[in-house]
């Protein structure tokens, strides 16, 4: 099994910035985690889940969406399971809930049912 744990949400003026964190534990992880990517999505009211940025574990390259390129920036660290997104330049638009990820079968990074394990998710407000 395994567990993600997401804090690091909250309200920020536009323009402003936020760093997510994600923690990943329990035995399947430790097994098997390093061949896994660790993804973000995020979900706004009345929209589709989207996907947001993946790096993987095993080579450190990230991953992002068109949307956040130069402006979102992921990171992580295998060894202790543990992930940051890094959010400047705030939008309006970027407010939702934010999921992180992990567990996916090796098809595509920035597919969200490619993902067995999600985090509870964690609000993101962005303020005009």
């Amino acid at each position: 099994q395994v567990q993600l744990v997401e804090s690091g949400g909250g309200l920020v003026q536009a323009g402003g910035s936020l760093r997510l964190s994600c923690a990943a534990s329990g035995r399947t992880f430790r097994i098997y985690g390093s061949s896994w990517f660790m993804a973000w999505f995020r979900q706004a009211p009345g929209k589709e889940r989207e996907f947001v940025a993946a790096i993987s574990w095993s080579t450190g390259k990230p991953y992002y969406a068109d949307s956040v390129k130069g402006r979102f920036t992921i990171s992580g660290d295998n060894a202790k399971g543990t992930a940051f997104l890094q959010m400047d330049g705030l939008r309006p638009e970027d407010a939702a809930d934010y999921y992180c990820a992990t567990g996916d079968d090796g098809g595509s990074y920035n597919i969200d049912r490619e993902y067995m394990y999600w985090s509870q998710g964690t609000q993101v407000t962005v303020s005009s």
